[in-house]
């Protein structure tokens, strides 16, 4: 593996603190509404389907569990490609993310002020809107420079206050759940299978965010891979239990337009829908807070290796955070989510994101190839060669092949500026001068 530069960063991620990195970043807005959208092909099918799709999907997180446990710096990655592929690979493999998270943080901020218009008319309309925006990605910004701890502080408290009202929701509607409803009788047939099913994925992408803060959590190469399959897999039982909840109790002819709130109203009333509601702030909150911990640490780990601006690279004489990489993604952010022209990019944000999932499980081989006999003993090694890899190659691929040209052009436009940017930096030798 390559020499990476010495870790100036202050370990301060335990496991809880990952954990919460790995539930934040795969529980945001889908959850609360993604159900109804997928019972409206698979039916009754849905929780198994939720249980299939999650269990085919952990093997793409144990690949990355097996990944993470070669490393103990920030990156993740964007480290992986680089040792595998050379820079220019990790360069475009950190540059992909980074957009993804982005957009999806700029879009999970207007959703955000649309649940809390809902909430509150006060809070209605266009100036509040640009207010609260505004107020939550500086708050988050502010509170991530302050120090990681803060950031770790902000996503457990919308861990538990976005966690709380589902298991709620679960525990109280398991009265509803008949043996017909969790053993259907219906044919396994599923209505257009293949964009169900990328649907249903963006309920389970976001874990690497993990992997990226591996040079500011306690033992990286111990912690993140228990964490990842852990957290996980806990995860992908919670979407069965949920989405079993929501068939019980939706009318099937409500499934199209019904959501979570839908089934807080009909367990518990009005406050039922209240609480569901809340938990759907809280839990985009805690994805926002999630990613403002994780995107700016790609851009920092993209200077370090001077792929990009060294001016990218400082980090907070006091707090020891990666401050002007957090700024700047808290601008970008701030600028997406109030112009709205971020739409179009978080339309190929998926695309994006198995793109680097692809180059991350193709760079297994070297990885292991290229590690130390000792790193190599204590490392998270998967079983059956590379049985698991391929699998998860293939699920990558498939679901690359369900996605559309438009989405396909947005990220070629992306990863073409991008690289000139990469070349620019690099023939001018910017990092040097800045």
């Amino acid at each position: 593996m390559a020499n990476h530069t010495e870790n100036r960063l202050r370990r301060d991620i335990g496991s809880f603190g990952a954990a919460f990195l790995v539930l934040n970043g795969l529980i945001g807005a889908g959850i609360f509404a993604l159900p109804g959208k997928v019972a409206v092909n698979a039916g009754l099918l849905s929780p198994w389907l939720f249980l299939i799709v999650g269990a085919l999907f952990l093997s793409v997180v144990l690949v990355f569990a097996e990944l993470a446990s070669y490393y103990d710096e920030t990156g993740g990655p964007v480290l992986y490609a680089t040792d595998a592929f050379g820079p220019l690979a990790g360069f475009g493999t950190g540059w992909l993310l980074f957009l993804s998270r982005t957009t999806a943080f700029a879009a999970n901020a207007t959703v955000m002020a649309s649940y809390l218009g809902s909430l509150f008319e006060v809070l209605a309309g266009d100036v509040p809107r640009m207010l609260i925006i505004t107020t939550v990605i500086l708050g988050l910004t502010w509170a991530n420079i302050l120090g990681v701890r803060d950031g770790v502080r902000a996503m457990g408290v919308f861990t538990f206050l976005k966690a709380a009202p589902l298991l709620v929701l679960v525990l109280l509607g398991f009265q509803y759940v008949s043996g017909s409803t969790l053993l259907p009788s219906a044919a396994l047939l599923v209505d257009d299978l293949g964009s169900t099913t990328l649907l249903m994925i963006y309920a389970f992408v976001g874990f690497e965010t993990v992997g990226v803060t591996a040079g500011e959590t306690t033992h990286p190469r111990r912690t993140l891979p228990r964490v990842l399959v852990a957290t996980v897999t806990t995860i992908g039982v919670l979407y069965f239990l949920i989405v079993l909840v929501f068939v019980s109790v939706i009318d099937q002819g409500d499934y199209a337009n019904a959501t979570l709130v839908d089934v807080g109203r009909a367990l518990a009333g009005t406050a039922g829908a209240f609480a569901i509601t809340l938990a759907a702030v809280f839990s985009i909150g805690g994805n926002l807070a999630g990613s403002m911990l994780a995107a700016p640490r790609l851009v920092f780990s993209l200077a370090e290796n001077r792929q990009l601006p060294r001016w990218f690279a400082h980090v907070h004489p006091r707090y020891a955070t990666p401050d002007r990489c957090i700024v700047v993604m808290g601008a970008l952010a701030l600028g997406l989510a109030l112009t709205g022209s971020f739409v179009k990019l978080a339309v190929a944000s998926s695309v994006a994101r198995l793109l680097s999932y692809i180059i991350c499980i193709a760079s297994l081989p070297a990885i292991r190839r290229h590690a130390s006999v000792a790193v190599r003993q204590d490392a998270y090694r998967l079983k059956g060669g590379y049985l698991i890899p391929g699998m998860g190659l293939a699920i990558c691929l498939w679901l690359l092949m369900q996605s559309k040209v438009e989405s396909w052009i947005a990220v070629g436009v992306l990863l073409l500026a991008g690289f000139l940017f990469y070349a620019f930096e690099k023939r001018v030798g910017l990092g040097e001068k800045l």
